[in-house]
């Protein structure tokens, strides 16, 4: 097999790109909501009556994206949500992995993609109410240090300005991310029916391409070069954009990570036709596997399992939901800063639902 190592990495880029588009619509909605409404999430007030916490968290934690259940740990660590709203934030999110079933119109087929998203949410929000409700009804509550808002929130700045990666920041790799995104919207949103804009699309393919390396570069820069001010307390509209930029790059990393290994192991390494007997034959397998990746710390692990979704012939919706229940997204970091103890506990009964239900799918036959 004739292997072009140029076009599988623009192929590659492209794909990313255009799910970039859709990680940026959710990310900058939801940091913008959260702007607009910080007062309200400060003090220590519970959010509406303690019956309906749970299904606060379930309604929160299917928003696409890692925002809200960041959200849902500060609220949690200022005793605005009970532990079961908290628990059903986490069982219900999808973290950054529902943008690879939104916008990987180039993989599988758009319907088969939008359906996954909204099956995988129906359960999981089901699933996260009932637990959600068992929880508050044992009457678990595990109360959180008290720490410094900035802690939660997530510093990436420390006191020293290096010019180069500061221009490259605060200016060029800002600008250009917000730019593509722009560029990008009005084909994520005609994408979601399968539809398509004359003399766009041609353009959208390269800015796609060049919107995935743009955010690479800021990712590394902005991660592992860039000093600037300490901004944990600024409350203006260019800081929370650029936290908004840091998290798209951030997840765009993480997909193109994620489609150069699956792609290359299905296709390279395997071959799609073995690699589609393993998934066939193995589901049970599949479902477990899918639960531990998922129920690793972040959105990486979600990430891969809904990149081997689009990608893998047969692969079971039973481990896509699996891998749903049993993710936390980065709503995670905050909370083990805050409370140890609960977000171990959110991870370990996550997992042990994730398989739960899971194997319930599976046994029940559903497929798409």
């Amino acid at each position: 097999m004739d292997f072009n190592l140029w076009s599988f990495v623009l192929d590659n880029l492209e794909a990313t790109g255009v799910i970039g588009g859709y990680v940026s619509i959710s990310i900058i909605g939801v940091y913008l909501i959260t702007y607009a409404s910080r007062g309200k999430l400060s003090g220590n007030n519970q959010i509406g009556p303690s019956w309906s916490h749970p299904i606060i968290g379930a309604l929160l934690g299917i928003i696409p994206g890692c925002g809200a259940t960041i959200v849902v740990s500060s609220m949690y660590k200022n005793r605005k949500i009970s532990f079961g709203g908290l628990f059903a934030a986490f069982i219900a999110t999808l973290g950054e992995g529902s943008f690879v079933l939104l916008g990987a119109s180039d993989e599988a087929s758009v319907a088969a993609n939008l359906k996954a998203f909204l099956i995988v949410n129906l359960v999981g929000a089901i699933v996260a109410i009932i637990f959600g409700y068992l929880v508050d009804m044992i009457g678990i509550n595990i109360n959180s240090h008290e720490i410094p808002e900035k802690i939660v929130e997530q510093s990436y700045h420390s006191s020293k300005v290096t010019k180069i990666p500061y221009v490259i920041v605060e200016y060029v790799g800002f600008y250009l991310i917000l730019t593509f995104s722009a560029f990008l919207l009005p084909g994520s949103i005609m994408a979601l029916w399968g539809g398509g804009i004359t003399g766009y699309d041609d353009l959208s393919v390269w800015a796609a391409i060049l919107f995935t390396i743009f955010s690479i570069i800021f990712y590394l820069v902005y991660k592992f070069n860039y000093k600037g001010h300490d901004c944990s307390y600024d409350n203006n509209m260019r800081t929370t954009l650029l936290h908004a930029v840091f998290d798209i790059s951030t997840v765009i990393v993480y997909v193109f990570a994620g489609l150069l290994i699956a792609n290359y192991s299905i296709d390279i390494l395997v071959g799609p036709e073995t690699f589609d007997a393993w998934m066939t034959s193995s589901a049970f397998v599949v479902v477990v596997i899918a639960a531990i990746i998922g129920a690793t710390p972040g959105c990486g692990g979600m990430i891969s399992v809904a990149v081997a979704f689009i990608t893998i012939p047969n692969f079971p919706i039973a481990a896509l939901i699996a891998a749903g229940i049993a993710t936390s997204g980065d709503g995670i970091f905050p909370l083990l800063v805050s409370n140890k103890k609960a977000a171990l506990i959110v991870t370990v009964f996550g997992f042990i639902i994730a398989l739960m239900v899971g194997y319930t799918v599976l046994l029940l036959g559903i497929e798409i």
